[in-house]
């Protein structure tokens, strides 16, 4: 199936690529804020990056409402916090240190982060300078030497630590009147239902910060119900179940690990996923945990950490989305890549690939209008693009383009057992310590023997590498030609560092009566360590019946019966001999 055909299954509903819109999959969100069937599209639009930041609200194409945002957003959620009719979601969005709540598109409350404590140090620093106690310069020493030490420091000391020498004195007369405090930041927001699994029922909302920590808050009071310490920063936050009966968190971290949290946790180092590359997106479908990696895989791994795949992409990934479409029973994992292509997976099957005109940041997949199948992205150019599933689309798993087939993921029937298999089975319980015995003996037999005829070799120079240190020599031998003359070529070289080698000689033992050896006696010079000399001589095939045989070349030193070095030849046959015979 090409790309083509599998772009098919998508209808394209909208289409503008100079929207201006600059976000993430995390700041896109689908709610039905009227109350009335028709959902709308809710955006935080990080704008410049300083500036310009926005919630913006689209009904179908056309821009609803937008509001301005202090500063820049990290999540956008929708979920109920009353059982008021009619049933209208309120909007929160995650931005620095606080959660504004948006009711009815007006602004309805805002929450602040619990802040964090101050060092004693730090403090004190500040209130000396605040009765001009102590000198800005030493001030800064002061609070350098805490941030050296690994100390925490609030925003204003690292900010007066950036200063020249010569904005020191005006940044301090500015703020030191104002009240010390240490804020955290939001990373990532997530919602939890509270008692009631149903689509409309209240939800807890689960907030990640910079302060290595999770916070779970009430939705009515805004308070927070349950706070959980991790080993580092959280980025990515996956939630599900009930926070009155039992819920489990999956939180990525920068740290390149994956913790497990359970109702009762109160930290996440239990239950651990280490990857092998930072992670930059995650999703959990089911009890199956979807990573997406800079390494430019997708990891798949169960609810218990256990790793179950790993499928290596054509490009890096960019962003990540579940698609959950109920009317189909339908969840399949959409994977955006920076080649412009989105890749659908069902398991670790490959059921169809979305060209795109741009590179997609922003992912949500929902009912957008009075339309179940909606797909929204938005590109790193700031384009908008909407696709609708078609009904007649079909992902089956046989479409796969890459994996294995499915049939090797079949269970094999495995046949019943014999009784010859059970009276073996038997046999070896009762006498596996006799068997484990009889095993060890014949191992150091073998071990043995195999020794017994290695010191065989070295005595008897069976070996074309000398194991004398005093003689280090390396032979090699070739034979060329089709007969019934061959040529023999024989390679000698002092394998020595520095020391040189003399007054060797290389002679033939051979079978007289199939060959004949013009040179058999050849005297070697002096061998210098590290050069390679060649000595030639021809072989003379006396035999017409096509016989062949080994011919074993010695290398001998004056003086000494055993040679230091052998090597054995085999022979070829004869080519002529065996035409002439044919």
């Amino acid at each position: 199936m090409t790309a083509s055909e599998m772009t098919s299954k998508w209808l394209d509903a909208y289409h503008d690529p100079v929207a201006s819109l600059y976000t993430f999959t995390q700041c896109l969100t689908l709610a039905d804020i009227q109350a009335d069937g028709d959902w709308k599209l809710i955006i935080a639009d990080l704008g410049t990056g300083s500036y310009d930041m926005k919630l913006k609200v689209y009904k179908n194409t056309n821009l609803m409402s937008e509001h301005a945002i202090i500063d820049l957003p990290t999540g956008v959620v929708n979920f109920y916090m009353d059982t008021l009719e009619p049933r209208t979601p309120a909007i929160a969005v995650a931005s620095g240190p606080y959660i504004y709540i948006y009711k009815n598109l007006r602004p309805y409350f805002k929450f602040t982060l619990p802040p964090l404590s101050i060092n004693q140090i730090e403090q004190e620093l500040w209130e000396q300078a605040k009765h001009d106690n102590i000198n800005v310069f030493v001030l800064r020493d002061a609070l350098e030497g805490l941030r050296s030490d690994g100390q925490l420091l609030t925003v204003r000391s690292l900010k007066f630590l950036q200063l020249e020498s010569t904005d020191l004195e005006p940044f301090a007369n500015l703020h030191k009147h104002a009240p010390l405090k240490r804020q955290t930041v939001i990373t990532c927001l997530d919602t939890l239902k509270k008692s009631l699994a149903d689509e409309d029922a209240i939800s807890c909302l689960v907030v990640g910060t910079e302060n290595r920590a999770i916070y779970i808050l009430d939705p009515e009071a805004f308070t927070v119900l349950t706070t959980v310490d991790l080993p580092s920063i959280p980025v990515f936050i996956s939630v599900n179940g009930l926070y009155d009966v039992e819920y489990r968190l999956v939180v990525s971290c920068r740290n390149g690990c994956i913790y497990t949290l359970k109702r009762g946790s109160k930290e996440g180092s239990k239950y651990c996923i280490e990857l092998n590359s930072q992670p930059v997106g995650m999703e959990r479908i089911n009890k199956t945990i979807y990573v997406g990696c800079m390494d430019e895989t997708l990891q798949c791994y169960s609810s218990k950490g256990k790793k179950l795949w790993t499928i290596k992409l054509p490009n890096s990934i960019t962003t990540m989305k579940t698609l959950d479409y109920s009317p189909r029973q339908l969840k399949t994992l959409l994977v955006a890549l920076s080649n412009n292509e989105i890749r659908m997976y069902k398991d670790k099957y490959l059921v169809d690939i979305i060209k795109t005109e741009g590179i997609v940041t922003g992912l949500q997949f929902g009912r957008f209008g009075r339309e179940d199948g909606t797909l929204v992205m938005t590109t790193r150019g700031g384009g908008l693009f909407v696709k609708i599933l078609k009904r007649s689309a079909k992902f089956e798993e046989k479409d796969a383009l890459a994996g294995p087939p499915i049939s090797q993921n079949q269970k094999i029937n495995i046949p019943k057992k014999t009784k010859l298999f059970v009276d073996q089975t038997l046999r070896e319980r009762q006498n596996a310590v006799a068997m484990h015995r009889t095993f060890q003996r014949d191992l150091y037999l073998l071990r043995l023997n195999t020794a017994r005829q290695y010191v065989k070799a070295l005595d008897n120079s069976m070996n074309p590498i000398s194991s004398d240190p005093t003689e280090p020599l390396k032979l090699s031998a070739q034979i060329q030609g089709i007969g019934p003359t061959f040529k023999l070529t024989v390679n000698l070289q002092n394998t020595s560092l520095s020391q040189p080698t003399s007054n060797l000689i290389i002679t033939f033992n051979y079978d007289d009566k199939l060959y004949s050896f013009r040179n058999k006696f050849i005297e070697a010079p002096m061998l210098v360590p590290g050069l390679n000399y060649s000595f030639e001589t021809f072989i003379d095939c006396l035999n017409e019946k096509g016989v062949s045989d080994n011919v074993k070349v010695y290398v001998l030193k004056c003086g000494r019966s055993v040679p230091i070095i052998t090597g054995v030849i085999s022979m070829p046959v004869t080519v002529a001999v065996a035409v002439a015979v044919a």
